[in-house]
């Protein structure tokens, strides 16, 4: 008796199951190039940033100490509020969550430096040590760019050691020069890393 062939071997994948499970990987391959590529850093935030820290600083050199102070106090938070507005839109137009592991962890990396920062701001003016703030400033501000950065993109923790370098060469610089050299830092160096950024990785 010839055998009985079955129409469909018992072994096959019905082609509906061959299609989804195609969905599914190019879904999972999709997020996973976005996420390979997405940083929650907003480039043109980073832009604006500068741009208010340019104003800041020349506001700030017709100032006495306090009012030096309480200007660049109001800039930074000012840049803090520029950088979460622009991170969440960047997240959202890109469809990925902001509250998300790597984020947390680059809030609490970023989160000591400045905060030794506060606490070295009131020392140094209660010392006669003004001098040295916009120095430090810098170098606090890059360490913290540099270790929040391990959880971003390259071009990020690079914008962070150029932070630090350019603090520490203020920090020997003559006093006269701090204008010049916060223009230069927290104006210049998020201008051109915030241009870098939007244009290599999507805003």
């Amino acid at each position: 008796m010839a055998p009985v062939i079955p129409l469909r071997p018992a072994g096959s994948t019905p082609p509906e199951m061959q299609e989804r499970a195609m969905d599914n990987l190019r879904f999972i391959r999709e997020t996973m190039e976005r996420a390979g590529t997405f940083t929650a850093v907003s480039g043109w935030g980073e832009v604006v940033i500068g741009g208010t820290a340019v104003i800041a600083a020349v506001v700030a050199s017709r100032l006495s100490l306090i009012g030096w102070v309480a200007t660049w106090l109001i800039e930074a938070g000012l840049a803090a509020a520029v950088a979460i507005g622009f991170m969440a839109a960047k997240a959202r137009a890109a469809g990925m969550p902001l509250i998300t592991g790597p984020v947390r962890k680059l809030i609490l990396s970023f989160s000591p430096p400045m905060l030794v920062g506060a606490v070295l701001t009131v020392l140094f003016v209660e010392r006669g040590l003004a001098a040295f703030l916009p120095g430090s400033w810098m170098l606090l501000y890059g360490t913290g760019v540099v270790t929040a950065g391990t959880y971003s993109v390259r071009i990020v923790p690079v914008m962070g050691a150029a932070f630090m370098a350019l603090g520490a060469c203020t920090l020997f610089a003559p006093p006269a020069w701090a204008t010049a050299l916060l223009i230069a830092g927290f104006g210049g160096l998020h201008i051109v890393f915030g241009a870098l950024i939007a244009r290599r990785y999507g805003g």
